[in-house]
Parts: C-alpha cells; sequence; structure tokens
C-alpha cells in the first residue's frame, strides 16, 4: 500500500495525476521522431545508478529533467518500455536527499528541479518512497523561503539574499507539488510573486536580483511563473509579454536549453499563437543540432542538453499537469 493517504489524505491522487491519455494526433511527426530519438539516447547512456556519466549528469536536478523528459512524453513508468530507466532515475533523485532535513543535492537549484521531478513523479511511479521524499522536499523549500528576508530564495536553504532564476525554479517546483496534492501556502506563492514583480523594469524584462540589466531568460521565468498563479491579467504581466516576443527569434548563447525550456513554457501559457510560431522555429532549429544517437550538443553534458531539448518540446504533448493552462 502507498504512504500517499498517510501524509496528504488524498484520496484518488493517482487518478489526478495520471498520464493515461490518448496522444494528440497533431503532435507533429518531426516532433515525435526528435523525442523517441533523444529518449533513446537518454536510456542507452543512463548508469546502473540512475544518473548519467556526462557533464553535470550526476547532479539530481539533471536527473529529474531527465525522468520529467519521459513523463512529459506519457511513457507508462511502470510497465512501459522505459521503466527501468524512470525508476532508476527516481531512486537516484531520493538517494541524494539529506534524510534529516529533506535537502536534495548541494544547492537550490538541484533541490528545486529534483523535487519538481518527485511532484512529477508522485501518484504515477510506483514507488512509496516518494511520498516522504517529497514532503520533505516541500518542507525545506518553504522553509528556506521563511529565513530568507526577500521571502524568496537563492543558492542554499539558509541564503538571505534571492534571485530570480533560483526563485524562478522554487516556484515552478511549488507549483508541481501543489498540482500533486501537496499543500502549499498561498502566503508563500504571494511572497515569491512579490519578489518577482521587484525585479521587473519598467520596459517589462526582469532582471537577477533587482529590475536592472533584465534577460529574456529571467523575463520567461517570472512570465511562467505568474502564469502558473493564474495571475495574467496585470499590466507588468502584459509589459513582460510584449518584452519577450521581441525575442521570439533569439537563440541563446549562453546556457541555451536553459532558456529554451522557460521561453517554450512561458509562450505557451500566455499567448498561444505566439507559441505556435515558436514551436515551428524550435522543431526545425532542433532538427538540425541533434546528434545521430538522439543527443543534443552543450557546454553542460548531453543528458542535460538532451533533457532541455525534450522538455522545449514536451508542450506538444501536455501530459504532464504543470504543461496544462
Amino acid at each position: 500500500m502507498r504512504v500517499i493517504g498517510i501524509f496528504f489524505g488524498l484520496a484518488g491522487l493517482a487518478a489526478a495525476q495520471g498520464l493515461e491519455r490518448v496522444r494528440d494526433e497533431s503532435v507533429p511527426v518531426q516532433v515525435e521522431a526528435i523525442y523517441e530519438k533523444g529518449l533513446q539516447y537518454l536510456a542507452k547512456s543512463q548508469n546502473a545508478e540512475g544518473s548519467w556519466n556526462d557533464g553535470s549528469g550526476s547532479q539530481p536536478a539533471v536527473v529529474g529533467l531527465c525522468v520529467a523528459a519521459f513523463l512529459a512524453h506519457g511513457e507508462d513508468p511502470n510497465n512501459g518500455p522505459y521503466a527501468k530507466t524512470i525508476h532508476r532515475g527516481v531512486e537516484y533523485v531520493i538517494a541524494q536527499q539529506d534524510a534529516g532535513n529533506g535537502y536534495i543535492g548541494n544547492s537550490m537549484y538541484n533541490h528545486a528541479f529534483a523535487t519538481k521531478a518527485l511532484a512529477e513523479s508522485y501518484g504515477v511511479v510506483d514507488n512509496p518512497k516518494i511520498a516522504m521524499a517529497l514532503k520533505k522536499a516541500v518542507e525545506l523549500i518553504l522553509s528556506a523561503q521563511k529565513r530568507n528576508r526577500y521571502g524568496a530564495w537563492r543558492y542554499t536553504p539558509q541564503s538571505t539574499d534571492a534571485d530570480t532564476t533560483v526563485t524562478g525554479c522554487c516556484m515552478v517546483a511549488l507549483f508541481a507539488a501543489r498540482n500533486a496534492g501537496v499543500a502549499v501556502p498561498d502566503e508563500a506563492i504571494k511572497k515569491g510573486l512579490a519578489f518577482l514583480s521587484k525585479c521587473r523594469g519598467s520596459d517589462g524584462s526582469v532582471g537577477y536580483t533587482s529590475n536592472f540589466g533584465g534577460k529574456p531568460t529571467l523575463t520567461a521565468i517570472y512570465s511562467l511563473c505568474f502564469s502558473l498563479a493564474k495571475q495574467r491579467g496585470g499590466k507588468g504581466y502584459k509589459s513582460s509579454l510584449v518584452y519577450l516576443k521581441k525575442y521570439r527569434d533569439h537563440r541563446e548563447r549562453y546556457y541555451p536549453y536553459y532558456y529554451e525550456y522557460y521561453m517554450s513554457q512561458a509562450l505557451f501559457h500566455a499567448d498561444e499563437e505566439t507559441w505556435r510560431e515558436w514551436n515551428t522555429r524550435t522543431i526545425r532549429y532542433f532538427g538540425t543540432i541533434q546528434s545521430r544517437e538522439g543527443s543534443f550538443p552543450g557546454g553542460q553534458g548531453p543528458s542535460f542538453s538532451t533533457a532541455g531539448a525534450l522538455l522545449s518540446l514536451a508542450l506538444n504533448y501536455r501530459y504532464l499537469p504543470i504543461f496544462e493552462k
């Protein structure tokens, strides 16, 4: 028997989180070809421990992103062809968690993306340890926020300063946990959004720690968080969307897959017509840079690059609750 009901008292969670949906026949053939090729690469290159022996592939955040890439494609995590890959990845993430305080990895980046993966796995992956691991992971995010003078997050749970990148991934992790049925206080979301708003400049762009030096990636993070909070009506949000649309043809040189990952989601939630234009160009672009074996190039290692690229295309499937409008 699962321990889900013990910790959260949520009968029917598995049904709410289930991936049993009919795949949309309108998914472009090229997307399916790119995605399946990428999943095959990740499955073949995963090590016995559940991580990847490349660049940042041993970090829980990257393993979490890889797990999410499989779930976002609607793969059966218990009986499908990639079930072992998914289970090894989830076990690896859980094994990296501090049993005392619930901290996963060595940074809040790692912790947040790993927490998001646990939330997406919760209720669909047959592993009773996920419930406790997710509960502790969410509690750590919330306790770190309470200690932070900005009501946000930075590199460690003890950080008293904040930035928009770490805050963004912590916020998305909380939204994913909430989608899974975990209780997340409204006040936590409110404080996180307030910090992101303080970092929005007059032109709609969002900076790293203040409203200066706005960047498209940071603005996409801001836009996504407000979309997931169902707060798309404000002038600030609308000005940020105008700013983002100026970068619909942009390809980021530094941390490109981080940009693609957030930009795809931000545009999807904000303006489907703009997202479709962006998606068409992204499909064409990824089709030209994917290697013969299915990986994608990048300085952080092929596991991160491949997971990032696939998740940037995952809005074509919309299996994960975080990808629903």
